[in-house]
């Protein structure tokens, strides 16, 4: 429905309904097989990789089913008016929509209710038009029908005879099979029922009435079609020809203005329909009650989670108006946010090639009667969320974040429920039965409650009931003994008049039930973006420039809003706002500075400010609590006053001006409607038309267009959906042109879609990451671990997922000897494992295309580790030895995760998919995968995401095991290679350590096995001393993550050993990540000599044992060396929790706080040798306490006096405990202690004026030392005392033994 233009008085903007529509048989055509059923046969056949030869047209005769159960084409008869420009009937989606499944005949021995249902047409622009149904059947009247209905009779029953010939089995099973899987009838019914006789059997076959209008009026719009039908059933004439009611509903029934309510006439009673106002919730008609009972509150609220995260979302039923109130349903609550991809809420049989479709979609399919879940093959299930809407049931994708605070959300829901007497766990039986009554024409008019459409004597009884067996044996009884049907009714009329009061109070139930369940979620989205505005970034000037730079602009802090956030929203939050409904919205609310707001975020920005005036959110601001709706009475209240009081009538429907003698009537049969006085509407300007003139009316007008219509500029529209197409590709398909050619063409459309979303998503990636590594290269921390990583990582998983399903061979099992349907359903792990099967088979003849032998490179030290060999089984075995792991499509998320960890993930697929025979044998032609440009251009923008470090493996899979490997890396050159004595080794990381392991006497390597340690941070290494050459000077230690292949460098370059260095049998060493460069370069970084300081190498741990050959820096490098250390610390504290790096590492690290202390300590340090003994600042520590402890202290007044005695107790208790600890940690290690512990118990700022100020410090240092210098002793004293606000937690390796 886009167009331009205001139109004039009395256009069809302003109008109830757009079209009227008769669809059903062409009786001069004939009996057609449904060409869309034998193109479903085509896309089937094409679906499991047979050649569509097969599928000829005989597959469309279906010979196989008995005739009356075919679908036969149907037909638009006749649609009033001919065309509205700003809404062109669209005559092929009509009525594919209106009959989805053709047309269908019964006899009179078969069920021949009405049956109403309605549909949506969403158009490419996403603006929507709504159907509403009457299906009923008509006595075929042409001979030359019925007699092609027996003939094709005889034809099926010589092809049954024939076939039953062939097998020897019983006819009676052949019979059986012929018909439906799902008919569950007994074979004694099969046999009668199964057969249509010319000159016994009366034909009828399916008709429908339809309105189509731009508003959802579902209640409105079904009562005028009950009345309708009830016209042309009923034993009398109705009161005016039929052509009057409906050029009434479709020329002269406006729309009610928005915040009013409208009464109309139908046939034989009024009809009333009511329109939200500007600040209300939106209009929704489809009642929720039936979407409660239907699903079940706690189904319900997973689906929604599903849709708000914009999963593919599959509803499943055999009523077609089931399928439309859940979508229907489900797509209000999600207010203020509207769905932006494909909805198709009733997926007609010709379109099944859709669920093909690698995008995210809501779709409605009709389940056949009795067919169950597990024969229906879809290509996708990874990220598919399936709602079997008849038998309570959800499948919920893996792994999909949780509604915030959902329990106390469903808890709200419940009290709401509970109100109004429906039970919260869903009531299927009940609506389950409702829903077969209300296809009854009894119940359709009972439950039409409000102004009950024909009074109680019209109704006959026996035709009403007439589809029950109990009740037609009644009347056989009853008319053997002479007593008429319809006397029955008389007695019930007293009843009926309280039944119709009753009917009345229901309806208002469901409008008032509908409108308080839809203000508790718009509630919950009002109290989680109550502050989202101050996190829009308007960069823009105008419109234009925006439009132009969309692609490129960020309009969302994203980072910032997450970060204000409660801390159990965060996983559902930070998905939700990379989807593209949030996307939607905030592109709204950017345009909104340049013109009118889009109504959805008028209303919701209104209630923003209505809560910030009530209650003043700040302090609450980031508190998880749960705030309940407080507006439910006065929703239901304005619901309740437009119903009781009603603001305007339309014109009654009144004689027109037709031809005579046309428009006879005949009971049961829908007569010819005369096109030239429904062509078009009155020419005068009647009494609604003229009046809507005023402003006032052209401003509801106006806010009609925007509201619903999206009647808007067509370059802003076409702007606006370049703009909104980014991120998602095919908006809605296209329903009229079926032919293989544009299912062609729309599956390029995927294919491109797909690999724009896969160059964004890239590029994404690569700007949050490198964006966070620029701004902390200053500490070493060079990656996020955060949240943000995480749900990015997500998306790229399912990216991956819908395109290893577009074009999938469904038939395709994933491997013969598993048996079953694939329990996962992942189609990228499907190709994996047939991957392996064949490669597993070739193995004994070569290895793996890409591997990479195991040898060593020997290095100048003699030793180095073992090059890792890339392979994609090795990787894929991995995944396979996870027990933690039980599906499928967990199994291909976590290879995806090592692989992106490995930075092999593009060399990976490259080499799956170089397995061409495979990839033809799993996909169809117009698969994305068998596109080679864009499969080539999809891999390099993978390969892209080796520029950064991803541990979105270790991360995640925090409890399996993982081997490791360890080398200990000597210094040849100056001291032996291997130590007599006992060494030991201890690996500490971010999840744990692996405690004391014994080194192997001879040996520098090891291997181990133990629960992931996540990044690894410290190494602690010893000996025991013992043997003859016990001293041993080590480069560095190396260990591995042999699954990862992540390997730390622990810089050591110090002696281990009694008399030699500083005494130590044991150091902690720090590690850093070594970049996955080339072994010969892992090789230099091994051999670099200890005297020269390498910047990727970390701090020698001391200055002095290196005797002087460095440089040594000036006071003022020193001053800034410890800024920036503590800086360093402040900022790992101001990151959320779970984006922090390692603590260690800007502790004693390269740059740590340790080191910079080490060097404000050795500053002015007299000479290091004394008499050829070296002198360490642990000793002048020493000499400080030996002071502390035997002298008194004086103070300038009594408490400063009582402060300073309890620094010096602390730090003499601390640097006792050290000393007595056991362990053999040599002098420096014992001063990294010290300031470790000092750090964490905020005592460093209380230590160093008693250090400056004690009498060995003259002895022991110069006299322009820094420690000397009072300015420089305050500003160190005022810096360090910036980081007693943060409550620092040690790793255990730091301070083991200790006891303070």
């Amino acid at each position: 429905m886009s167009g331009s233009g205001a139109p004039g008085p009395g256009a069809a903007p302003c109008r109830f309904a757009h079209y009227f529509v008769l669809c059903g048989i062409d009786a001069e055509s004939g009996l057609e097989p449904d060409e869309l059923a034998v193109l479903y046969k085509w896309l089937q056949a094409d679906l499991h990789g047979k050649s569509s030869d097969t599928a000829d047209k005989t597959s469309g005769e279906n010979f196989d089913q008995s005739p009356l159960r075919r679908t036969f084409k149907s037909k638009v008869l006749a649609h009033y008016p001919q065309n509205i420009e700003w809404n062109p009937f669209d005559q092929d989606a009509v009525n594919m929509l209106c009959m989805p499944k053709g047309l269908s005949f019964r006899t009179q021995a078969d069920n021949r209710d009405p049956q109403l249902h309605s549909f949506i047409i969403t158009r490419e622009d996403g603006s929507r038009t709504y159907g509403f149904v009457l299906t009923f059947y008509e006595e075929v009247t042409s001979k030359q029908i019925c007699t092609a209905m027996q003939t094709l009779y005889q034809m099926h029953n010589a092809e049954q005879y024939s076939s039953v010939c062939a097998s020897s089995s019983c006819s009676m099973d052949s019979l059986a099979s012929s018909i439906d899987e799902g008919d569950a009838t007994s074979l004694a019914k099969l046999q009668r029922y199964n057969s249509y006789d010319i000159s016994r059997d009366t034909l009828y076959v399916s008709k429908c009435i339809c309105l189509i209008t731009p508003l959802p009026f579902m209640q409105a719009c079904k009562k005028f079609l009950i009345q309708l039908y009830k016209a042309v059933t009923s034993q009398q004439p109705p009161p005016l020809p039929l052509e009057s009611y409906i050029h009434n509903i479709l020329y002269e029934v406006p729309l009610p203005p928005p915040g009013r309510s409208l009464k109309f006439y139908g046939v034989y009673e009024p009809i009333i329909c009511q329109r939200p106002g500007p600040n209300e919730l939106p209009l929704s008609d489809y009642p929720l009650r039936e979407v409660f009972e239907l699903l079940g509150l706690e189904n319900l609220v997973q689906v929604f989670t599903c849709v708000l995260l914009e999963m593919q979302i599959l509803l499943y039923s055999q009523d077609y108006q089931r399928l439309m109130t859940v979508a229907e349903g489900i797509t209000t609550l999600l207010f203020p946010f509207q769905w932006q991809h494909v909805y198709v809420p009733i997926l007609p049989a010709s379109l099944l090639h859709f669920l093909d479709a690698p995008v995210p979609y809501l779709m409605g399919l009709q389940s056949k009667e009795g067919t169950d879940r597990s024969k229906l093959e879809l290509p996708q299930e990874a990220n598919l969320c399936f709602v079997d809407i008849d038998n309570h049931f959800i499948e919920l994708p893996e792994e999909f974040p949780q509604f915030p605070n959902k329990l106390e959300f469903i808890q709200e829901i419940s009290e709401v429920l509970l109100q109004f007497g429906i039970p919260p766990e869903g009531n299927l039986h009940c609506s389950d039965s409702a829903t077969k009554l209300k296809n009854l024409v009894l119940s359709d008019l009972v439950n039409d409650k409000k102004n009950g459409n024909i009074p109680s004597n019209a109704l006959n009884m026996y035709e009403l009931l007439k589809g029950n067996e109990t009740i037609a044996r009644l009347q056989a009884l009853a008319k053997r003994t002479g007593v008429t049907m319809e006397k029955i009714t008389t007695p019930l009329t007293e009843k009926e008049k309280d039944g119709k009061l009753s009917c009345e109070e229901l309806e208002l139930r469901d409008y008032k039930l509908n409108v308080q369940l839809r203000e508790v979620f718009a509630n919950r989205f009002t109290q989680m973006f109550a502050d989202y505005e101050a996190f829009v970034i308007q960069a823009a000037p105008d419109m234009e420039s925006w439009l132009t730079n969309r692609e490129q602009m960020q309009n969302f802090d994203k980072a910032s809003f997450l970060s204000d956030q409660p801390e159990p929203y965060l996983p559902f939050l930070s998905h939700f706002i990379e989807t593209q409904m949030f996307a939607t919205f905030i592109d709204n609310k950017i345009i909104s500075q340049w013109e009118e707001k889009d109504p959805f975020l008028r209303v919701f920005d209104s209630r923003i400010e209505k809560i910030k005036l009530y209650n003043v959110r700040a302090p609450a601001l980031r508190t998880s609590n749960y705030q309940k709706c407080s507006t439910l009475k006065e929703a239901a209240q304005s619901i309740e006053q437009r119903l009781m009081k009603i603001d305007h009538t339309a014109i009654h429907p009144h004689l027109l001006d037709m031809k005579i003698g046309q428009g006879k009537y005949e009971q049961g049969f829908f007569p010819k409607l005369q096109s030239d006085v429904l062509a078009t509407g009155p020419t005068n300007n009647n009494r609604w038309a003229s009046r809507s003139t005023t402003t006032q009316r052209r401003k509801d007008r106006l806010r009609q267009h925007s509201e619903h219509i999206g009647l808007d500029n067509d370059l802003r529209e076409k702007y606006m959906q370049e703009a909104r197409s980014l991120g998602k590709n095919l908006r809605q398909p296209k329903l009229s042109d079926l032919s293989p050619a544009v299912i062609a063409q729309t599956n390029w459309k995927f294919v491109e879609g797909l690999l724009k979303e896969c160059r964004m998503k890239t590029k994404r990636m690569l700007v949050e990451k490198m964006g966070h590594e620029a701004v902390e290269l200053g500490h070493g921390e060079a990656n996020i671990t955060g949240l943000e990583e995480n749900t990015l990582i997500a998306s790229l998983c399912d990216l991956l997922e819908r395109i290893w399903s577009h074009g999938l061979q469904v038939k395709q099992k994933e491997n013969p000897e598993r048996g079953q349907r694939n329990k996962g359903k992942s189609a990228l792990w499907s190709h994996l494992l047939q991957y392996q099967e064949r490669e597993e088979k070739q193995e004994h003849s070569a290895e793996s295309p890409v591997g990479v032998g195991t040898e060593r490179r020997k290095s100048d030290t003699g030793i180095t580790l073992p090059t890792l060999r890339v392979s994609l089984i090795q990787d894929m075995r991995h995944v396979q030895n996870m027990s933690e792991i039980k599906t499928d499509v967990g199994r291909a998320r976590a290879w995806i995760r090592l692989s992106l960890e490995k930075k092999l993930l593009s060399q990976h697929l490259k080499q799956l998919l170089s397995n061409q025979a495979l990839a033809k044998k799993l996909y169809k032609r117009y698969a994305f995968l068998r596109c080679e440009e864009e499969r080539e251009q999809f891999l390099y923008h993978l390969l892209s995401l080796n520029a950064v470090d991803y541990f979105c493996f270790t991360s995640v899979f925090t409890t399996i095991m993982i081997p490791y490997r360890s080398v200990i890396i000597p210094i040849k050159k100056l001291s032996n290679a291997i130590t007599t004595s006992n060494p030991w080794i201890c690996v500490s990381g971010e999840l744990g350590d692996t405690g004391v392991m014994q080194i192997p006497k001879n040996h520098l390597e090891m291997t181990f096995e133990c629960q992931n340690l996540g990044k690894l941070t410290t190494v602690q290494i010893g000996h025991d001393n013992s043997g003859l050459l016990a001293k041993w000077l080590v480069d560095c230690v190396m260990v591995r993550n042999e699954i990862t292949g992540h390997t730390y460098k622990f810089p050591c370059g110090r002696w281990l050993g009694k008399g030699v260095d500083d005494g130590s049998l044991e150091r902690i060493l720090i590690g850093e990540l070594v970049s996955s460069t080339s072994d010969e370069e892992l090789g230099k970084q091994c051999r670099t000599p200890p005297q020269q300081k390498s910047p990727t190498v970390a701090r020698r741990l001391s200055i002095t044992s290196l005797t002087g050959r460095n440089t040594k820096p000036n006071a003022g490098q020193i001053q800034e060396g410890i800024g920036e250390a503590v800086n360093n610390i402040v900022k790992h504290f101001h990151k959320p929790e779970k984006e922090r790096g390692s603590l260690t590492i800007l502790l004693c690290g390269e740059n740590g706080l340790v080191a910079a202390l080490e060097q404000v300590f050795h500053h002015g340090f007299k000479s290091a040798r004394i008499f050829h003994k070296n002198v360490f600042i642990w000793d002048f520590i020493e000499k400080a306490v030996a002071y502390l402890e035997t002298s008194d202290q004086i103070g300038d007044n009594e408490e400063a006096l009582l402060l300073q005695r309890s620094s010096c107790k602390t730090f003499c208790h601390y640097v006792n405990a050290i000393n007595t600890a056991p362990r053999n940690i040599g002098k420096d290690g014992k001063f990294q202690i010290l300031v470790c512990l000092g750090t964490r118990d905020h005592l460093l700022s209380q230590w160093i004026p008693l250090l400056a100020e004690c009498p060995p410090i003259t002895r022991m240092y110069e006299e322009n030392a820094l420690l000397r210098d009072r300015m420089t002793v305050n500003s160190l004293i005022r810096v360090l005392q910036t980081l007693q606000d943060f409550n620092i937690i040690l790793e255990g390796s730091l301070i083991k033994g200790v006891d303070v």
